[in-house]
């Protein structure tokens, strides 16, 4: 579920503790985490409602029901769900993606995990392109980025770099991180210098 830097700045300081969707069917679930800008988010409680209430309006930082109701998306049809939220803790890879101090250890455990990743993939090799695309592109939309990849393969891709902390999501687009762009640098200076042609 995708919040807004603000709303999840809100729940983790406890002053927001619902939001508001408008789904076909729920797409979270009674526990479940998600990860945001600020930290993790756990999911308390999710119920389908009729109307949303001033006090529901309130406890999820919008001015009235009404501004609540006016900031829905999606089809009126759909039921509206009041999700109960609360801040789990801090998202390791924030941490991960800021620490650049990296080893030689640390640069050849990436690098090996990286080539895992590519021999697993029934697409052949992607992990070094993908890292580069973003340090060549960043903060451009994933539809730009993802040539003839379908879109959800394309996040995927970009979360799986994000897991390992070398890449970071931005309101469009992605980056690297700190980590991200160390390791590369790095990771460049072992390459084979290629013949001249």
């Amino acid at each position: 579920m995708l919040l807004t830097e603000p709303i999840a700045r809100a729940i983790a300081d406890g002053s927001v503790t619902v939001v508001f969707r408008r789904w076909p069917k729920p797409r979270v679930r009674t526990d479940g985490t998600f990860r945001t800008g600020v930290g993790v988010i756990r999911v308390t409680s999710i119920d389908d409602v009729a109307e949303i209430t001033e006090a529901d309006a309130a406890a999820a930082g919008a001015a009235s029901a009404q501004a609540a109701r006016a900031d829905l998306r999606g089809d009126p049809a759909d039921p509206i769900y009041r999700i109960g939220v609360e801040w789990a803790g801090p998202d390791h890879r924030i941490g991960l993606a800021a620490d650049a101090n990296l080893t030689q250890a640390d640069v050849s455990a990436i690098a090996d995990t990286l080539a895992g990743i590519d021999r697993r993939s029934r697409d052949g090799a992607w992990t070094d392109d993908a890292l580069r695309l973003i340090r060549d592109h960043p903060a451009e939309r994933a539809e730009s980025l993802r040539g003839d990849l379908d879109l959800p393969a394309f996040k995927g891709r970009v979360r799986r770099l994000k897991e390992l902390g070398l890449t970071r999501s931005l309101e469009v687009g992605y980056e690297l991180s700190p980590r991200g762009a160390e390791y590369l640098r790095r990771a460049a200076r072992t390459e084979s210098p290629r013949p001249p042609s």
